[in-house]
């Protein structure tokens, strides 16, 4: 797997995940929220792992069946995607 690959998927989770964060404070103080649209295409760009960690780690999007189906997909799609281009 490329080098440059492996950056990517890297800063691509982290600002997934923190944007899972910023959205829930958002919530919280009933603020501008980041649009779910969003939230759900840095996870298909290769941010599911981190838009799950953010998910449970924040306790955010967890009663939305879109986000508990389509995460967790997205990142089994990734997961087989990365094992079969090693492969």
């Amino acid at each position: 797997m490329s080098e440059i690959f492996v950056y990517y998927l890297c800063v691509v989770n982290i600002i997934s995940f923190i944007l899972f964060g910023i959205d829930k404070q958002r919530a919280i103080h009933k603020c501008w929220r980041i649009p779910e649209f969003v939230l759900l295409l840095v996870a298909l760009a290769g941010g599911a792992a981190g838009a799950l960690i953010g998910m449970i780690t924040f306790r955010h999007k967890i009663r939305h069946v879109k986000f508990l189906v389509f995460v967790p997909s997205l990142l089994l799609i990734h997961i087989a995607l990365i094992v079969v281009r090693i492969v």
